[in-house]
């Protein structure tokens, strides 16, 4: 791909070997006939990634640029901002595949391989889904054998799986089973290594959710031994919290991994019902002194019950910066230094109390997913009206303080309930940029 002066070019020497390699390649046609390739191959840059995957197949020369070790260092060499990736789990793994979504291009959806998981299990919730550079990892979770009694009471998954997008043949990998079985936990990319590290969680039961057991196990997943590794455990045990690794909050500006929210026992009300006890504090484990230190209330009891579905927004090196929260129809930024939610925006359109919602950060904005069925307009009069679902996004920018909002069609025929629905972001390009450019081979016998 000979560069021409008016394109941009590569900034770095790597980038420049990624651009030529075309020109590299014996029998490789110019990308667009009639245009220069380094013009054709940042049109095809610009596209979105479900588009980018459908056309590797048009030509040899496409299928060459469009190849992850290709595509995504040039994206970096021509400065183009990285771009998250949604990935939606709407139900059960064991049952329905997870889909990819860009958020540029809204209704372009992208089918990931179903994760093979055992035909004997049935029911899998409260997995964590969580996505470290190329690799998206689903650990965990409670589970349900058809063949025990009595049947309310889960048994907790260690499974982990992972699945690596930089691949063109995309499949799902058997990790080895984590140290402690859990389900309802924490869990959060490790700032180094690849890995991912997750705490506390247990079982438990979708529909009763008092029933199960709780644990304070904390360990991590070390890459380069693809083993589990034991962590110092959480000074109490909780499940149904979420996690994250904040750059710089703790003594001498530590990174640190949060652990926030959660429960940690039940209570029986009139001495029947079951209640959860839920948390108000949080804790963080330094990571280079590797002890937990504990964090007050964050909120009074009149404010609220619990923690609601929370959102980090991250820097460039992956370390979250600012953390959202969303409670009712409120968005809550969190202060670090006073330990408090402070209230940040209201939702532009209210979701009923009975309508469960998701809440993910992606590109520095803050995303409320909502899902429904609409009528869909027919040409004939006497035909029964069709529904279609829905997935509506209302996106909060929290440096302009503007909302937006956008409507898509996922590829799903039920409602989605996002309290057993799993959402998380992928970032490719950051990751891959980083490893492909060391590994690349100019002369093209290692890209896939």
């Amino acid at each position: 791909m000979a560069p021409s002066s008016s394109a941009p070019l590569p900034a770095s020497p790597a980038g420049r070997r990624l651009a030529g390699t075309l020109s590299l390649r014996p029998g490789v046609a110019s990308l667009i006939p009639g245009l220069p390739d380094d013009v054709a191959a940042v049109i095809l840059c610009l596209l979105t990634f479900p588009d980018q995957s459908r056309l590797r197949a048009t030509s040899r020369a496409w299928r060459l640029l469009l190849s992850a070790a290709t595509l995504l260092p040039l994206r970096r060499s021509l400065r183009l901002p990285r771009r998250h990736l949604l990935c939606l789990f709407p139900t059960d793994p064991s049952l329905a595949s997870p889909i990819l979504l860009d958020p540029a291009a809204p209704t372009a959806w992208w089918s990931l391989p179903p994760i093979p998981c055992s035909p004997q299990l049935y029911g899998l919730a409260n997995f964590a889904a969580v996505a470290v550079g190329g690799h998206i990892y689903v650990l965990g979770g409670s589970g349900f054998d058809a063949r025990s009694y009595p049947l309310d009471h889960p048994s907790p998954s260690a499974a982990a799986y992972r699945l690596d997008l930089a691949l063109s043949r995309q499949r799902w990998e058997r990790l080895p089973d984590m140290r402690v079985p859990r389900g309802s936990f924490a869990c959060a990319p490790a700032p180094s290594g690849g890995g991912v590290i997750v705490a506390g969680g247990g079982s438990r039961h979708p529909t009763l959710p008092s029933y199960g057991t709780r644990t304070s196990g904390v360990e991590w997943y070390d890459t380069a031994a693809r083993a589990w590794r034991a962590a110092a455990a959480m000074p109490r045990v909780r499940a149904g919290c979420v996690g994250f690794v904040a750059h710089g909050t703790g003594d001498g500006r530590e990174d640190e991994f949060w652990v926030m929210g959660g429960y940690d026992g039940y209570t029986t009300v009139g001495g029947v019902v079951p209640s959860d006890v839920y948390c108000r504090d949080a804790v963080a484990l330094g990571l280079w002194n590797g002890k937990w230190r504990e964090i007050g209330d964050m909120w009074e009891g009149w404010e609220r019950e619990r923690l609601g579905p929370v959102a980090a927004i991250s820097a460039e090196d992956g370390r979250v910066t600012e953390v959202f929260m969303l409670d009712g129809h409120d968005i809550f930024r969190y202060n670090f230094s006073l330990n408090r939610w402070s209230k940040e925006a209201t939702l532009r359109r209210k979701i009923p109390s009975t309508q469960s919602c998701g809440f993910v950060a992606m590109n520095g904005e803050l995303y409320v997913l909502t899902s429904g069925k609409v009528p869909v307009e027919t040409s004939n009069p006497w035909r029964q009206s069709k529904k279609r679902l829905t997935l509506e996004f209302q996106v909060y920018n929290p440096v302009a303080k503007t909302w937006r909002v956008l409507t898509t069609h996922p590829p799903v025929n039920v409602p989605i309930d996002f309290r057993t629905a799993a959402l998380c972001r992928v970032e490719l390009l950051r990751y891959l940029t980083r490893h492909l450019i060391a590994n690349l081979d100019v002369n093209g016998d290692s890209i896939q």
